[in-house]
């Protein structure tokens, strides 16, 4: 089942729980299927990888692990800090706003 995430690919996110709470990044992907998003240089693991015909090499990987959607809040333009997102219609298209700040975060 698919859920409905009121943040997108390239929105500047806070983290607002859990073990990186306060961190601050960009979502990379969004997996709405899961309610998940990946939130670059945010729940960062080391992953320890043998050699093999892709990866000659192995070693030690560093990747971000997703985050539930629910622990990270958007960032409002004006102010840096968290904000609800609120919808609404003008010229026929339905723009996001920043609920603090009333300013627009869809990029025109």
């Amino acid at each position: 089942m698919q859920t409905k995430l009121n943040i997108k690919k390239g929105d500047r996110v806070i983290v607002i729980t859990g073990k990186n709470k306060g961190q601050q990044g960009e979502i990379i992907k969004s997996l709405p299927s899961a309610g998940k998003v990946i939130v670059a240089g945010v729940n960062v693991v080391r992953r320890h990888t043998k050699p093999s015909q892709v990866n000659p090499e192995g070693g030690i990987k560093t990747k971000e692990l997703p985050i539930h959607a629910s622990n990270v809040m958007h960032i409002d333009p004006k102010s840096g800090k968290p904000t609800k997102i609120g919808y609404r219609i003008e010229n026929g298209r339905k723009l996001r706003f920043a609920k603090k700040s009333g300013e627009l975060i869809d990029r025109a």
